[in-house]
């Protein structure tokens, strides 16, 4: 007597031991989870850039993400970014920053194989601070923000990674949305949460987009619970947001499969409360950098976690200053597929 056909939930993940590749299920077939993993010094790349102490800076440093240990100097972006758009947006080459001053429009990019500063890349259409960004390998997304603050805008904008150029309208967010978190697929982006004004507050909303194309986000589901200023990042198969405002900081850390739509799932806790960080990943772990807690203005510490696993962050490292409301990017993330 055979036994009933096992239903594969969508987005399920495996490790193939005829081929030794771990692997997720698209909802027809099992495909090779590809580990994109450049010349740079054993693995994928993190970048932090520019943020808050509470100043602005123009730092920006850089750790090995497959390692563990403190971050290093990279280089000086092209001026102060403050409250730069959050989380990662990059190719496999070149990692962006937008959003400068108390609000800007300057787009600034690196290049992950080198050291150095920044190059001046464009302009947004519009004024920004505390937007959120993503990325797949060919466009940039930048999304919403105080345009001045306090006015909270739900305007995205997008670029083409590999030309430099001002950026153009995307579309839409579904409310004007400030301090979600954001991560990508190699075809959908996601908000993880967020302020809203309209109900004006935190909330717990998180909406998506088709990257490839351009329109209006779309409502996903719901986060485990109503915050702002969360790290966000992915491999290509799964999203996380880490801590976050709600409205102290919080070690909460929730996860959704991308491919899907549906409210979140709680992952573990972060080793201390904290927002106002970022993060960025590669196809296995990711990083959550930086950020504010209760008990200080800045904070310079890096944590890890599994990705795949799920389970409670653990310790990394130290940015080489402590900051805030910065940008994270990697050369690894979920957006490259």
């Amino acid at each position: 007597m055979s036994l009933p056909p096992v239903e594969i939930p969508l987005g399920a993940m495996r490790f193939n031991s005829d081929s030794q590749k771990l692997e997720y299920f698209n909802g027809q077939i099992w495909l090779q989870i590809h580990t994109f993993n450049p010349d740079l010094n054993g693995g994928a790349r993190a970048v932090c850039a520019g943020g808050s102490i509470p100043s602005g800076v123009d730092t920006i440093d850089f750790a090995t993400i497959t390692t563990a240990g403190n971050f290093t100097d990279f280089g000086d972006l092209t001026t102060t970014f403050q409250f730069p758009c959050e989380h990662t947006c990059a190719s496999r080459t070149r990692g962006m920053i937008a959003g400068s001053g108390s609000p800007g429009d300057t787009i600034n990019f690196i290049t992950f194989s080198s050291t150095g500063d920044a190059t001046d890349f464009g302009d947004l259409t519009y004024q920004n601070i505390q937007g959120q960004q993503l990325s797949n390998q060919t466009r940039g997304i930048f999304a919403g923000g105080y345009s001045p603050q306090p006015s909270i805008v739900n305007t995205i904008n997008y670029v083409t990674i590999s030309s430099e150029g001002n950026a153009n309208d995307f579309g839409d967010m579904i409310d004007d949305t400030r301090g979600a978190a954001s991560y990508a697929s190699p075809t959908r982006g996601v908000f993880h949460a967020g302020r809203f004004s309209n109900p004006v507050g935190i909330t717990n909303v998180i909406q998506f987009l088709q990257i490839a194309t351009t329109g209006n986000t779309q409502d996903f589901g719901d986060a485990s619970a109503a915050r702002d200023f969360s790290s966000g990042a992915s491999n290509a198969t799964r999203g996380l947001s880490v801590g976050g405002r709600t409205p102290s900081p919080a070690t909460i850390m929730d996860f959704i499969t991308i491919a899907t739509t549906g409210n979140a799932t709680v992952f573990g806790d972060l080793t201390e409360e904290k927002d106002e960080g970022s993060g960025c990943s590669n196809s296995t772990r990711m990083l959550t950098t930086g950020g504010s807690n209760s008990g200080s203005a800045s904070i310079n510490n890096v944590q890890y976690l599994s990705i795949i696993t799920g389970g409670n962050s653990v310790d990394f490292g130290d940015l080489s200053q402590g900051r805030q409301h910065h940008t994270s990017l990697s050369n690894g993330h979920g957006g490259l597929g």
